[in-house]
């Protein structure tokens, strides 16, 4: 049997804020390691305020660590320009947060296809209709593709969400709280549609969640606890 692939790997990430010299600064994380195989599916769990979405955010380049390596697909991201940065994140990450951020005046096939816009080299764009429509049929959308998300359910405007970060077929989908605003049926069946499309488009899923459920649907749990991964109880 072959070798699981590496996707992502995290060395002694750290982020420290100094709010006032070295008395006041505070230490978020504190030397975060990590390896996630390509395909794998996570959740991160721990309490509010222990650095789970700033976590997150760095390993999806939106946030930047203040010392350690972050490590995708081989590239390490801590070396990249701001230039490079953008390019990372539009072509080999997606991110669905707990609110959808859909643009209420473009109907559900245009907000799909937004992220697609900022490939200047245009690649993306190629297919992407047709990508589009198989993934919101995919999902259960097809008849509300002329919709606009005020006309939709909660649960309707997250799966949207969901499309709209495969669009570009990141190799990376982070999932920030995204059953958080939903009740228990749409959080249930958003959960299970996430894993659907882990094993179906073959991306690797990090979630970060409070919710149980969800978390032990994912094939690994950690837990972020006073600034490092730990395996979860």
């Amino acid at each position: 049997m072959a070798a699981t692939e590496t996707l992502l790997k995290l060395s002694g990430v750290t982020l420290r804020y100094d709010s006032g010299g070295e008395a006041a600064a505070v230490e978020v994380l504190k030397g975060v390691s990590l390896e996630v195989a390509r395909g794998e599916s996570l959740a991160i769990i721990g309490p509010s305020g222990s650095g789970k979405s700033t976590l997150l955010n760095i390993i999806g380049t939106l946030d930047r660590a203040t010392s350690g390596e972050v490590i995708l697909a081989g590239q390490d991201l801590s070396k990249l320009d701001e230039a490079k940065l953008a390019e990372v994140r539009n072509r080999q990450i997606g991110f669905v947060f707990q609110a959808h951020h859909l643009l209420p005046q473009c109907t559900v096939m245009e907000n799909v296809l937004v992220p697609t816009l900022a490939d200047a080299k245009g690649d993306a764009i190629k297919g992407a209709p047709e990508r589009a429509e198989r993934l919101l049929k995919r999902v259960g959308l097809g008849e509300r593709m002329a919709h606009r998300p005020g006309q939709l359910s909660g649960g309707e405007r997250q799966r949207v969400a969901v499309v709209r970060a495969l669009i570009n077929q990141p190799r990376l989908l982070l999932a920030d709280e995204p059953t958080g605003a939903l009740d228990r049926v749409s959080a249930e069946q958003l959960a299970q549609l996430l894993l659907e499309l882990n094993r179906e488009e073959g991306v690797t899923l990090i979630v970060v969640t409070h919710a149980p459920d969800l978390a032990r649907k994912m094939g690994r749990v950690l837990e972020l606890k006073d600034g490092l991964l730990v395996p979860a109880k």
